[in-house]
């Protein structure tokens, strides 16, 4: 069971509805803490996984890190966000084949205002994406590739039959650029995946509105790599916890960036 770390903080901390007791948290009150907040644009929310020595993959996969705890609150991000974002090389590595979220999944969505199913969005400045792989051919809204005016054209005119192609940026893919294009589509609930790449990127535009970082109880060992990547920003952008909850020693931190 899924339980609190911070008292007075957390979905124990109020009277709403959902519970946060000795019991263990239920969904109405993980759903109460991962709730995004009201705005008027892009929110952005990253969820990895990383070990206790802080290696983000296991035998080559973030899915080896994660335990049961890890998978639901995996579920409630998806099932809250107007939008999932990834980065090509991780649709590449792990698949992104069909439906993102269950059928109990599309009805608390309906019955909460949102489309049954989010939106899909990738990051690819090269086009590399096989537009006759699963995750096309599978696809259960039609995707939109972010990408870069220079990419191949011969592969933007391929993966604009499969998907919308827009760009978002020169010579690469600008963060600040791929938010205009998701709230120009009233996109603002926005859960992104990964990969490092990706929240490298963000980081140094100072984009990351929140981190939801599951810590795996085993040291993974070798080379592998961090959740980010590239270069470091100019200046470290400071986040504040906001939620601390466990399952069977792994623990679930949820930052949000700070003043």
């Amino acid at each position: 069971m899924i339980i609190s770390l911070l008292p007075g903080s957390g979905p124990s901390a109020d009277n709403g509805p959902g519970t946060g007791t000795s019991a263990g948290l239920d969904d109405e009150a993980l759903h109460r803490n991962y709730a995004y907040p009201a705005v008027d644009r892009p929110y952005v929310r990253f969820n990895f996984v990383a070990a206790a020595d802080g290696a983000a993959t296991s035998g080559g996969f973030s899915a080896g890190l994660g335990n049961d705890g890890d998978k639901r609150i995996f579920t409630v991000l998806r099932r809250l966000a107007d939008v999932v974002l990834v980065g090509a090389g991780t649709i590449r590595a792990e698949g992104y084949e069909g439906e993102l979220v269950d059928d109990d999944a599309r009805a608390w969505r309906s019955q909460h205002g949102l489309a049954a199913h989010p939106a899909i969005a990738v990051i690819s400045g090269s086009l590399n994406l096989d537009p006759e792989s699963g995750f096309f051919t599978r696809a259960p809204v039609r995707p939109v590739i972010l990408t870069a005016g220079t990419a191949d054209a011969g592969r933007r005119a391929a993966l604009s039959a499969v998907a919308d192609v827009v760009d978002c940026g020169t010579g690469t893919v600008e963060a600040p650029a791929v938010l205009a294009e998701l709230g120009r589509r009233g996109l603002l609930k926005v859960l992104c995946e990964g990969g490092p790449a990706v929240l490298g990127d963000f980081t140094r535009s100072h984009t990351v509105d929140e981190l939801a970082l599951s810590i795996s109880p085993l040291l993974a060992g070798g080379e592998g790599p961090r959740i980010s990547t590239g270069d470091s920003p100019k200046d470290s952008v400071p986040m504040d916890l906001a939620s601390l909850l466990t399952e069977e020693s792994a623990l679930y931190a949820l930052y949000r960036r700070g003043a």
